[in-house]
């Protein structure tokens, strides 16, 4: 059930061993990374990176005339042996995840005061989440996260997004060799929060990464997962979910950039539209370079639209420079709700409202248990129910 789509738009492709590939369009950002947010013009919205993007909702992040007003209250909770700073913007570990590349990111970068660091040490194997709570207390905020793992530590951390805030942020993942990090960011904002991000991973030597996002709150979110690696045998698993309501705009536009020899990543996001001017967008770039040789890569987006007046913009991007690979492909789907399911469920005895969270939960299932945490994929599931009552009520 969780991959039954219903028939909508559909874009499938892979690429074998000793195949290339040429996608029309090319996974490369439009300007160069910098840390200076003159290096990028105020965009437009003509711009391929922001065409989907309401600018006029962003309450001046891209254009450089929103001042730091607000409140963004941090709170870190974490096991014995993890090291929790805060620190100036001088601190020579910050940005060496990688270079904002886009000028919302570049601005986040040069208006942030403080940072929050947190260090898991080398071989550290941590049997309790680290737990990040971050607070939008109203007005503009600008903020900085960076996390390390050392060298074959073990870590998951959780970054729970709440309250009400127009917020520019950089987060980094900094993965040294052999180390294992789960990653679960929630944004579970106030209705009328602004949130845009740059989530970038250096993943070293033989290391795994696994990202899970939620969103679920919000005016506008924007999100902008990264994947970089540090050496060879690196791993990155990219989960995401969202339930995009009435009038809300949810784009998640991730790259991963395979510049290294033999390193793996998985993509698979699905979403869930319901109401007027409920607008996802989902942007899948992957680029192989010519020196990947043995990249092994593939993603997945599906979309289920459980109302009219719902729009889904799903574009996955694969450009390879190198036939010397394992496998490479993408899949891209959007779907009305299939009434042939609610009607298979409905002929054996379950209300229609039952039926129709059983079909969604179903959908979404699979993402979920990605987590990992009984506690918080219980909220989710939760969450996602409390979001289907909202359209029947």
């Amino acid at each position: 059930m969780a991959d039954n789509i219903p028939a909508g738009s559909t874009t499938e492709g892979a690429i074998q061993v000793g195949q290339q590939a040429q996608q029309p369009a090319d996974a490369r950002v439009s300007a160069p990374a910098s840390y200076d947010v003159a290096d990028f013009p105020v965009p437009h919205g003509r711009e391929e990176d922001w065409r989907f993007t309401p600018l006029e909702r962003l309450r001046g992040l891209h254009d450089g005339t929103a001042e730091a007003t607000g409140g963004l209250r941090v709170d870190v909770t974490a096991p014995e042996g993890v090291i929790v700073e805060t620190v100036d913007r001088g601190d020579a570990r910050l940005g060496r995840a990688g270079k904002p590349v886009d000028r919302v990111a570049a601005q986040a970068y040069s208006s942030f005061e403080k940072a929050s660091v947190v260090t898991v040490p080398k071989d550290a194997v941590l049997t309790e989440p680290v737990r990040i709570a971050v607070h939008g207390e109203g007005g503009v905020a600008y903020g900085h996260t960076q996390i390390e793992v050392g060298a074959f530590a073990e870590a998951v951390v959780v970054i729970d997004h709440t309250g009400d805030a127009t917020l520019a942020a950089n987060v980094e993942y900094v993965l040294g060799d052999g180390a294992k990090l789960t990653v679960v960011s929630v944004q579970d904002w106030d209705r009328d929060a602004v949130h845009v991000a740059q989530h970038t991973a250096l993943v070293g030597r033989d290391a795994t990464f696994k990202s899970v996002v939620v969103t679920f709150g919000g005016d506008v979110v924007r999100l902008h997962p990264r994947v970089i690696y540090g050496g060879p045998g690196g791993e990155a698993e990219l989960y995401g979910l969202y339930f995009t309501d009435n009038g809300q705009h949810q784009e998640h536009r991730l790259f991963i950039d395979h510049d290294t020899p033999h390193c793996r990543s998985n993509v698979a996001y699905k979403g869930a539209l319901q109401g007027k001017d409920a607008h996802a967008v989902w942007i899948g770039d992957v680029l192989i370079r010519a020196v990947a040789e043995g990249t092994d890569t593939y993603e997945l987006n599906r979309n289920l639209v459980l109302t009219d007046g719902a729009r889904v913009d799903s574009v996955p991007n694969l450009e390879i420079e190198t036939g010397e690979i394992v496998g490479a492909g993408h899949a891209s789907a959007t779907g009305r709700f299939d009434d042939e399911q609610l009607f298979y469920l409905m002929a054996r005895g379950i209300p229609h409202d039952e039926a129709r969270r059983l079909v969604v939960r179903g959908f979404f299932a699979e993402l979920v248990q990605q987590i990992g945490m009984a506690d918080l994929e219980e909220r989710l599931l939760a969450k996602i129910e409390q979001e289907l009552e909202a359209s029947v009520s």
